[in-house]
């Protein structure tokens, strides 16, 4: 069955949300963005978007999603806010920035696609991630930069 609509859909990290809720905390999803059954959030493409498949296959582009995620324990002590992110795919690589602040006045680099071990299931691409460099500081210094993070589905719209 062919999708008609763009969608990323994206766990960030099981085991940072297995914390979160193991701690008696808050994990919550709005602003367009949904839980998926498993768990993960699920985003709904910004108008305007721009990522294709090149005639490789292979995802290229840039695309913009809507919705916001937010973690929260220990009485407020963590506190991790993630939104619209976009997913940027050029020459050199790819990656998801997310606006880490609900004023949404700033973006910062999250994670880094592994284009290269991209595979295909059904009609979404899975794409496994790692931690930026800067992505570490924004899931709150509890897991060093290149971390495996969960792998994002890219179900691109006709």
């Amino acid at each position: 069955m062919a999708s008609d609509q763009t969608t990323l859909t994206w766990g960030v990290k099981q085991s940072f949300r297995a914390y979160v809720e193991g701690a008696g905390g808050v994990t919550e999803a709005g602003a367009g963005a949904t839980r998926t059954e498993d768990g993960g959030f699920s985003f709904a493409a910004a108008p305007g978007g721009g990522l294709t498949l090149g005639a490789d296959g292979k995802p290229e582009g840039t695309g913009g999603f809507v919705g916001e995620v937010r973690f929260e324990a220990h009485g407020g002590m963590l506190k991790v806010f993630l939104a619209d992110p976009i997913v940027e795919i050029g020459a050199a690589g790819g990656s998801i920035t997310v606006a880490d602040s609900p004023a949404r006045d700033r973006r910062v680099e999250l994670a880094l696609l592994d284009l290269a071990a991209a595979t295909r299931d059904g009609d979404a691409l899975v794409i496994p991630t790692k931690l930026s460099r800067d992505g570490w500081r924004v899931l709150g210094d509890h897991y060093p930069q290149m971390t495996p993070l969960d792998p994002v589905r890219l179900t691109l719209g006709a």
